[in-house]
């Protein structure tokens, strides 16, 4: 099974670096995100699929992102939370707003699988 990790201001760079990752934005009092966090962990915690892909979960408004912030300033753009990332290799790949399951499984099967 995988697991939903929590990134910070020394984890982050290494999770994208990863050959497959998805990657989750929203910030501690987002009530969507909050949702789609529940939905993810679920899903991780059933799922055999997916083994070799991480899972991540960013905080915005957590303190000590600021080199992620600057390195990635398309972010000060989102007005809506949360927002999913696929990445492969360190590239962005495929996004989008909100969550949902069957959403992110039909974007990893397109975008890792190819």
């Amino acid at each position: 099974m995988s697991q939903l990790e929590i990134l910070e201001r020394d984890s982050w760079r290494d999770f994208l670096a990863a050959p497959t990752a998805v990657l989750m934005l929203g910030k501690t009092d987002c009530p969507a995100c909050l949702a789609w966090t529940e939905e993810l962990n679920q899903f991780l915690s059933d799922d055999e699929r997916w083994q070799g892909t991480r899972f991540g979960k960013l905080e915005l408004d957590r303190p000590g992102l600021g080199a992620f912030k600057k390195e990635n300033p398309w972010i000060s753009g989102l007005d809506d939370l949360p927002y999913t990332i696929l990445y492969v290799a360190g590239e962005k790949k495929k996004e989008f707003l909100g969550g949902g399951i069957d959403r992110l499984i039909n974007r990893m099967q397109r975008v890792f699988e190819t």
